[in-house]
């Protein structure tokens, strides 16, 4: 990840558009992009100050809490819900997320969906009759 540029080198843009450079000639004179200019002086205008915001950190996770009772209850009860129909369910409760976060936040929890076909196949096979051994072809030896 990239750093932030430095207090001084904002100053420097401020000052220059401060003494009426437009935005444009301030990026080309800095050698920095024109929407970095504007963004430090709606910043100034917005707060006084030309800092740089918070960079990174933890984001907690969204389904927790009652939220999280409720999605492991909703699975508990029937196991076959599709991620949709929760992701629907708690948005009726107000939290609004996208069906692959309520599968990140399943796969966190050890519940697991998926289906295990060839299982299913080896235990049909198994059911059916023995297969017939080749019978090798006129000529060959």
């Amino acid at each position: 990840m990239s750093k932030p540029y430095s207090i001084d080198f904002r100053e420097l843009a401020m000052a220059h558009l401060d003494a009426g450079e437009t935005t444009r000639e301030v990026a080309a004179s800095l050698r920095v992009a024109v929407s970095s200019i504007v963004k430090w002086a709606a910043r100034k205008r917005l707060s006084g100050s030309i800092a740089p915001g918070k960079m990174g950190g933890h984001r907690p996770h969204l389904i927790s809490g009652d939220h999280r009772l409720f999605v492991l209850g909703e699975v508990d009860r029937d196991a076959n819900v599709t991620l949709h129909r929760l992701s629907a369910a708690l948005a009726e409760r107000g939290l609004h997320v996208h069906p692959a976060s309520v599968g990140r936040f399943l796969h966190r929890e050890g519940k697991s969906f998926k289906k295990n076909s060839s299982a299913r196949r080896a235990v049909a096979a198994k059911a059916q009759a023995p297969a017939r051994p080749v019978d090798p072809l006129p000529g060959a030896h």
